[in-house]
């Protein structure tokens, strides 16, 4: 009986110890989780993976969908950055994923709009399968008009993935941007009108 007493509490502990060190299905404070089927991801804090400090944040996602992601963000006014080049960085390791990638988009003044002034999401050099701790980094303008900015972290299929040490921080202008969004293409003075040319 006792032998058992010792086993059941040697399980208990362990669960415990399991359920401290990664805290399933809770978003870490300041975040938002959105997905089209929440149930398929894990959301939540570990306490033994980071890349520094205490705890880093992580997503699991049981979804194999490619058309499907789940997103933890953030949004702030922009306010605080108006006219600023901003470097948005963050440490992300990540296990068997399809595609994990780090965004961020900068709303102009009528976000119901839905036109954005910058924006960048890693497309074209997504996290895909193991990768250890590295910073990963999007630069973008924040226009005198801008309204709100909004940045996160989303993983398409499979897979898991940890975020620790996120940081936004004015850079200069020397810093290159990785802006996504097109410039317009519009000629700023009529040319050729005599189709001489």
């Amino acid at each position: 009986m006792k032998k058992l007493v010792v086993i059941l509490f040697v399980i208990l502990a362990v669960i415990a110890t399991i359920m401290i060190a990664k805290n399933d299905n809770k978003v870490p404070k300041g975040w938002v989780f959105n997905a089209p089927d929440r149930a398929k991801y894990e959301v939540g804090m570990d306490n033994s993976t980071y890349e520094s400090g205490k705890s880093s944040a992580f997503v699991i996602s049981h979804n194999n969908s490619e058309k499907e992601f789940g997103n933890l963000m953030q949004a702030v006014k922009a306010e605080n950055y108006l006219g600023k080049r901003l470097q948005l960085t963050a440490y992300i390791k990540s296990k068997n994923v399809n595609r994990v990638q780090m965004w961020m988009r900068i709303d102009g003044p009528n976000p119901k709009e839905g036109k954005s002034l910058g924006f960048d999401n890693m497309g074209s050099r997504p996290i895909t399968g193991t990768t250890d701790w590295k910073q990963y980094l999007i630069v973008l303008d924040v226009p005198e008009n801008s309204s709100a900015i909004y940045y996160g972290f989303f993983i398409i299929g499979t897979g898991e993935f940890w975020v620790d040490n996120v940081k936004i921080a004015e850079v200069d202008k020397t810093v290159p941007v990785t802006n996504m969004t097109p410039e317009s293409t519009m000629p700023s003075a009529p040319v050729n009108l005599d189709f001489e040319e």
